[in-house]
């Protein structure tokens, strides 16, 4: 026999095969930002009672979000 069979011999180990699990790519990990303060585009989901508070005095509403979550976060980090 020159040529091997173009079907396995063996059905069993062809089955096994089709139905083994496929590996996933590990996740990259993320390396933090390289220059300080530097801001990053998230999705939030906020309650529309909330976002018309900061919303109430215009323009730069994003702002005064991030700015009322630093405050809450130094306030975190020294109590």
């Amino acid at each position: 026999m020159a040529t091997p069979p173009r079907r396995p011999t063996n059905p069993m180990a062809a089955a096994e095969a089709a139905f083994k699990p496929i590996k996933k790519p590990a996740a990259p990990i993320r390396e933090p930002a390289a220059a300080p303060n530097v801001r990053e585009l998230v999705s939030i989901r906020i309650d529309r009672a909330v976002l018309d508070h900061f919303q109430e005095d215009g323009p730069g509403w994003q702002d005064r979000i991030n700015d009322a979550l630093r405050q809450m976060v130094a306030g975190k980090s020294q109590g």
